[in-house]
């Protein structure tokens, strides 16, 4: 399924949905997932049990042993397409979407939308599957979009005492609200809230020309380096999906965001960037 968008319609999923090479994965809490129904055959890997500061990875990541065996216990194998859905317009989703694609698993959907997009044409059960555990063996690539604090300040060029100026081949995206960003942003970068790439009627991702007009008039180039950050890289996870669903191919992630930044002791800048 390699010829398939990074972002999936809920029309794909339907038509795909017993593919057996498919793993279909439902982020929410368990509670919603047994009580208010799910996607049939989705698994429930909820969000909170594969984000941990203590997961001895960078920023929130889970690490590789402990995503290992949720995807083992999920019934997940290496060469499935994996999908992931929520009922956020997919940010939860993207999380761990981006995560799997971190420790090496490339085939991976957003769903277009979210359980209640799905919902509102397609059919939803309390019945949940009893997958057949794998033994998911990870491979973790070293070509991680992952980037850190002195990463950033090296691109960005700046330093701890240095004055920071962005150059034209950078773009360094703040993808919190605007309150977030007057209160307190890294210096040079733009705010561009995660949730203007989405339509609130569909509840899923704005027409692409649309989407092409927002990025562009922010100044966001494909032809420039993208980094991308928030408070704790849940929000930048859409905003990165999206931009590999649009074909940009040089965005960074950075994993540790505006926490390691603080616990860096790092500037940070107040005020709008209008």
């Amino acid at each position: 399924m390699t010829d398939t968008p990074v972002v999936a319609p809920v029309e794909w999923l339907a038509e795909h949905l017993d593919d057996p090479d498919l793993a279909v994965v439902d982020v929410r809490d368990a509670w919603e997932y047994d009580a208010i129904g799910h996607v049939p055959g989705a698994v429930s890997i909820p969000f909170d049990t594969f984000r941990d500061a203590d997961g001895g990875d960078v920023g929130m990541l889970p690490g590789a042993e402990r995503f290992a065996s949720l995807l083992s216990e999920a019934g997940v194998a290496p060469g499935d397409t994996l999908l992931a859905y929520d009922d956020e317009h997919g940010v939860f989703a993207a999380r761990f979407l981006v995560t799997a694609m971190v420790y090496g698993h490339d085939d991976v959907r957003l769903l277009d939308g979210d359980f209640t997009a799905w919902s509102r044409s397609e059919a939803t059960t309390t019945d949940a599957p009893d997958p057949e555990p794998t033994d998911y063996a990870l491979s973790i690539p070293e070509d991680r979009p992952l980037i850190d604090a002195d990463g950033v300040l090296d691109a960005i060029g700046g330093g701890e005492d240095g004055e920071i100026e962005v150059g034209e081949d950078v773009v360094l995206i703040d993808t919190r609200t605007p309150e977030e960003f007057a209160a307190g942003h890294i210096e040079g970068a733009i705010n561009f809230d995660w949730r203007d790439l989405v339509d609130p009627d569909s509840r899923g991702l704005k027409p692409r020309d649309e989407l092409e007009a927002i990025l562009e008039s922010h100044g966001v180039d494909p032809e420039k380096r993208v980094i991308l950050y928030c408070n704790t890289a849940r929000r930048i996870s859409h905003t990165y999906l999206v931009l590999r669903h649009l074909g940009y191919e040089t965005v960074a992630f950075f994993e540790g965001s505006l926490t390691e930044w603080r616990e860096r002791d790092l500037p940070l800048v107040s005020g709008s960037d209008t």
